[in-house]
């Protein structure tokens, strides 16, 4: 019979269960289809139908497992996915070349890979079947020499990069993952900054597949969800505020431009005549549009250009289906709509979906950080 611990040593191979959605999967899925096709089929039509250079490379098919599956992972970002395979694929020709033993050269192939990949910052895992695959490819791999380098590897990489791109790009996911700003410490939470962090995994020593502004917002959520646990009394009414400036959607587009500089806020509730919230417009809407007079490099302004500035009207800039709450909600669960969907301005609306007041991400932290303070002077 087995013992105990033998029994509790298997087990703890078994995996963790993985918190992806259903549509997520299947959006991962349809995604690796349509990147190797594309990738496949546009080898085909460069090279055509007679060339000696595979159309695909076994290691594409797990890359596109990276890119398509989790594309936010530092391993899937474009220059860990592309420079990692120029840097495999030269290794593995050279070592090819000066080296007569094949697994030898496997070997030293793979291992000057994975040390220049370190140096480049450009660690891609599938980069390392490619090292193998120009030295174990058989004689129609070897005969390439380094043109293996572009055809197919360059080749291939670029195309199956573009597809995944534009495949998230489609489908609404942030592709490349690009690193954003380090965000300052929330007061009346316990601060932790991203320095922090990157001081811990410097620490470590190891590589953390999960890049460092992903792991500031998911400790930063977590603290903004466990500190308002606490607070389920607290609802949106409490921490909205009240003057919500709004426009219509007849309003013309230079006049909310006027009222988002002047009032210094981000975002524009649309309402018609009696406040019912149709739409939403944000700077962001404008951005691009020179008409409406945004403020140019140093500051600089351009001219407002009246007779086309007055011709556009908010309904043709905003989004109409608006993200609304309802006073009586409680904070708690505001939280996963600012921290998991994107928002930044919502509307807060009674029964008949007319405008009451508006909620921001500073709302949000400055009324927690308020009723702390009223907690501990209860207390004390």
């Amino acid at each position: 019979m087995p013992s105990q611990a033998a029994l509790r040593w298997f087990a703890s191979f078994t995996p963790q269960p993985i918190a992806v959605s259903w549509r997520e999967r299947l959006r991962a899925c349809l995604g690796a289809l349509l990147g190797i096709a594309a990738t496949g089929a546009s080898m085909h039509w460069l090279l055509g139908p007679q060339a000696q250079v595979p159309f695909l490379i076994a290691p594409m098919g797990a890359s596109a497992v990276l890119l398509f599956a989790v594309p936010a992972s530092p391993l899937a970002q474009p220059w860990s996915f592309v420079g990692g395979n120029l840097v495999a694929a030269t290794l593995g020709v050279l070592s090819a070349t000066w080296i007569d033993n094949p697994v030898l050269a496997a070997a030293v192939a793979l291992a000057a890979a994975v040390g220049v990949m370190f140096a480049l910052r450009c660690i891609h895992p599938p980069s390392g079947a490619v090292a193998l695959t120009a030295v174990l490819g058989g004689p129609a791999i070897h005969a390439l020499g380094l043109r293996f380098v572009i055809e197919p590897v360059a080749l291939q990489s670029v195309a199956l990069l573009m597809s995944a791109i534009v495949y998230h790009t489609i489908t609404g996911h942030r592709y490349p993952h690009v690193s954003r700003p380090a965000a300052q410490s929330t007061p009346g939470i316990a601060g932790v900054t991203r320095a922090d962090l990157e001081a811990i995994v410097r620490e470590r020593g190891e590589l953390l597949d999960v890049a460092s502004d992903d792991l500031e917002s998911l400790v930063h959520e977590a603290q903004l969800l466990a500190y308002a646990r606490s607070f389920r009394e607290l609802t949106c009414a409490g921490i909205m505020s009240r003057d919500a400036v709004s426009v219509t959607s007849e309003t013309s587009a230079a006049a909310a431009w006027r009222l988002l500089e002047r009032h210094r806020i981000k975002a524009l509730p649309v309402i018609d005549r009696t406040r019912r919230v149709v739409g939403i417009v944000t700077r962001t809407d404008f951005v691009g549009r020179t008409a409406f007079g945004l403020r140019g490099p140093r500051g600089k302004r351009w001219a407002i250009w009246r007779s086309t500035g007055e011709r556009y009207r908010v309904e043709d800039l905003m989004t109409p289906n608006v993200r609304t709450v309802d006073p009586d909600l409680p904070v708690a669960e505001l939280i996963p709509v600012f921290a998991h969907y994107g928002h930044h301005h919502i509307p807060v609306v009674d029964g008949a979906r007319r405008l009451i007041g508006m909620i921001t991400q500073s709302d949000l932290i400055g009324g927690l950080h308020r009723q702390t303070q009223t907690r501990q002077l209860r207390t004390a």
